[in-house]
């Protein structure tokens, strides 16, 4: 059970760094290539897309021998499975921030600077908030394949483990009723966030119908 514990706290603890890292990068990236347009824009497009399209074990063993070329063959552990992971959510992001960018009016913002808000006022005023629903999915999808993560994991993990490998070595001796139990309680959040912002914004709809 301790070590389930300290599989589990290693697994958030990467989870919520590297969601909050590929969230930035990804949201400024999206904001780039929708908004602006310049050179190489085209190759930008297809490296996002590259490790969504590569299999794991193919990103996995090139980050591995990216790390042993950097000199880091012999420090793989918390840091290497961090770095990777931002790398594989990072086009995660960029791809569902992009999509709620080009789906985005840019009406309100023309009307915002219609009546004199600076260009800092549209963005936290009227661009951000439109954009917070595909931000928030974003880093909720990121921390879910970041926890979920085995494979790109394990091949750049050392001698740390992670709550999915953990659970992939007791799996063959039997799983303990802990592993079941921390399974449910994870449904059960990841549903309930769902349903709230589900909530929300039908409660949002209401409100904006009825004014």
């Amino acid at each position: 059970a301790e070590g389930m514990c300290d599989a589990l706290v290693r697994s958030i603890e990467i989870g919520l760094l590297a969601t909050l890292v590929a969230t930035l990068l990804g949201t400024l990236a999206a904001f780039a290539l929708v908004r602006h347009d310049f050179a190489g824009r085209s190759s930008a497009n297809l490296l996002i897309f590259l490790p969504m399209a590569s299999p794991e074990i193919v990103m996995g063993s090139s980050l591995l021998a990216l790390f042993v070329a950097a000199g880091f063959g012999g420090q793989l552990g918390f840091w290497t499975i961090f770095i990777a992971h931002v790398m594989f959510c990072l086009s995660f992001v960029v791809v569902t921030v992009r999509s709620r960018l080009a789906g985005m009016d840019d009406v309100l913002e023309q009307a915002a600077m219609d009546l004199y808000a600076t260009p800092q006022q549209t963005f936290w005023r009227v661009t951000f908030p439109l954009v917070f629903p595909g931000i928030l999915g974003a880093a909720l999808l990121s921390f879910s394949l970041s926890f979920d993560d085995f494979i790109v994991t394990n091949l750049n993990a050392g001698t740390t483990t992670t709550f999915p490998m953990y659970v992939w070595g007791v799996a063959q001796r039997g799983v303990p009723m802990q592993v079941n139990a921390v399974g449910t309680l994870m449904f059960v959040i990841s549903v309930s966030v769902v349903l709230i912002g589900e909530l929300n914004s039908r409660r949002r709809a209401k409100a904006l119908g009825a004014g």
